[in-house]
């Protein structure tokens, strides 16, 4: 797949429209602020390990694919492969990881990625609220890691796109972190997938205790 700068929004919705597909709303800028968030120029790439406060390490020993080298948990290790987030993450769907999902009712992508999410085996709940930004001040989401949706899972916060085999590394090898990221809402990333095929290659962010952010794993 070829990558490309961001689009804008208004060039992303036509080109949805054009085909028939799901539409995202319109608003000036690029791609990664179409709903209207302000995420700056993005978050700066730390080094530093995260050093939160931990978190229940009973989750650790229930996560998936924590000594299985062929999950979608293994393969976010190798941000070159390809993953299937379409792989179920448990056998019985009431022990499966539960994920908290706050969206507003005015966005499309996010429901699409909520699908994916429910096809690679976690259970969902969608809660629709009216003031998104005090849901990210509350997890602890940096201003420049911010993207449309917010969900939580064990204690932890995922922003944004980020695929299932990541939020299930992230569940085996329970870091002392916030959680994780994508920043924006790059093409071709979980739930942002448009007909042509076109994918920007994206990262996936660890944000650890104080806000700093390390790479968790890349996508082309």
């Amino acid at each position: 797949a070829r990558s490309l700068p961001r689009m804008r929004a208004e060039a992303y919705a036509a080109e949805v429209a054009a085909s028939g597909g799901h539409s995202h709303g319109g608003g000036e800028g690029d791609a990664g602020s179409a709903h209207g968030h302000d995420e700056g120029g993005g978050p700066a790439q730390s080094d530093a390990p995260g050093n939160g406060d931990g978190h229940d390490e009973a989750a650790a020993e229930s996560a998936p694919g924590h000594h299985d080298h062929d999950t979608p948990a293994a393969a976010a290790h190798h941000p070159h492969g390809s993953a299937d987030t379409r792989t179920p993450v448990a056998a019985d769907p009431a022990s499966a990881p539960e994920l908290v999902v706050h969206r507003s009712p005015s966005c499309g992508c996010c429901l699409a990625w909520v699908d994916q999410m429910r096809a690679a085996g976690f259970r969902v709940e969608v809660r629709e609220v009216a003031d998104l930004e005090a849901v990210k001040r509350r997890l602890g989401v940096p201003p420049g890691a911010a993207s449309c949706h917010t969900a939580e899972v064990a204690g932890y916060f995922v922003e944004g796109h980020v695929p299932a085999a990541d939020i299930l590394r992230l569940l085996a090898e329970r870091p002392e972190a916030r959680g994780l990221a994508v920043p924006g809402m790059p093409l071709g990333s979980p739930g942002m997938e448009v007909p042509s095929g076109i994918t920007q290659p994206y990262d996936v962010l660890l944000v650890a205790a104080d806000g700093s952010t390390t790479t968790f794993s890349r996508h082309p």
